[in-house]
């Protein structure tokens, strides 16, 4: 099957959308395309925010693939699903672009996880894919027109939609060491959340973890990324030394938390690359922060959400240190 995968050009004029407007790595489309790939199916991937590519060439381009399926995401790369822009205007403009040159539409995203059958009207696409969408977008691949009966997808049929199941959770641990075109990294400028200097090289996004192993009540993982799980460390290593060859020089691990990992942070140490990061300040302790700077890290982003104990336990933070040692 011939499958493209398609981040749109994302505006945001108008928007109430409070998180970063830069373009950055689409990672679940790029783990999508290695896993199409090792079934031997056909990807394109086309990032149409990170190379300024206008909606109707990005249009155009993808029907000149001639695909069979077509799958757009509805957030811009996996770092902003937790908190990604309310409207869904931009994904619709590309697939009324599109305008049935696509094969089967797919939208990939956290509104059709959260919402699938308020995305699946707004989009006006074929199929949204609920949770993580990787290994889902490789089954509906591999389904052609038995599509119907993959997991954790909405459709409509017989003027219904039909939702078959819960958000997916991938197995994650494996997915491969990600590879990215050396225009699109000579492109990446943005350093995320970085503020101690500005860009020396390309920046570049890296997951070594998913999820979050607590349940905070104002969070919004439960309908994806939700279980914690660690990616297998030489397959981080592999991708960040690729990333590294290509000439970046800060990565920003998209991990929900990043929690305090020695072996990961002893590899980086010696490696010529800085990186950020977000976790929680009480799961570490003075040893380990060490160990976090001198592995390069140079921006940490921690939720504290209440100044006050009581705060922190209505907000079921499960917090391990009290306001002054979190202050210290």
């Amino acid at each position: 099957m011939r499958v493209a995968l398609v981040n749109p050009p994302w505006t945001f004029e108008n928007s109430i959308y409070f998180g970063c407007r830069a373009p950055h790595l689409p990672l679940e489309l790029g783990y999508s395309k290695a896993l199409l790939e090792a079934a031997g199916h056909e990807a394109l991937m086309l990032d149409a925010h990170l190379c300024g590519t206008p909606m109707g060439a990005l249009a155009d381009a993808v029907a000149d693939f001639r695909p069979d399926m077509t799958v757009v995401s509805t957030a811009p790369t996996y770092l902003f699903w937790r908190c990604a822009q309310p409207e869904l205007r931009v994904p619709r403009e590309f697939l009324a672009a599109l305008d049935g040159r696509g094969g089967r539409t797919v939208a990939v995203g956290p509104h059709g996880s959260a919402t699938p059958r308020a995305a699946l009207n707004k989009l006006g696409a074929d199929v949204v894919v609920r949770g993580e969408c990787e290994e889902v977008v490789a089954r509906l691949a591999a389904a052609g027109d038995g599509f119907r009966a993959v997991p954790s997808i909405a459709f409509r049929e017989g003027g219904e939609v039909r939702v078959t199941g819960g958000p997916a959770a991938a197995q994650f641990a494996g997915l491969p060491a990600l590879r990215w075109p050396g225009q699109w990294i000579a492109r990446h400028k943005h350093h995320h959340h970085r503020f101690d200097a500005e860009p020396d090289g390309p920046g570049a996004e890296v997951e070594a973890s998913r999820g979050c192993p607590y349940t905070c009540t104002f969070c919004a993982k439960l309908d994806f990324r939700d279980a914690y799980r660690r990616r297998r460390l030489d397959l981080v290593l592999e991708e960040i030394d690729g990333l590294v060859a290509q000439g970046v020089t800060y990565v920003y691990f998209v991990d929900e938390i990043f929690l305090p990992q020695r072996p990961l942070l002893e590899a980086l140490v010696p490696r010529p690359v800085r990186f950020g990061v977000q976790t929680r300040i009480d799961l570490w302790k003075p040893d380990m922060l060490d160990l976090l700077g001198a592995a390069g890290c140079v921006s940490i982003e921690a939720g504290v959400e209440s100044l006050t104990e009581e705060g922190r336990a209505a907000l079921d933070k499960r917090c391990r240190s009290t306001t002054d040692e979190l202050a210290d």
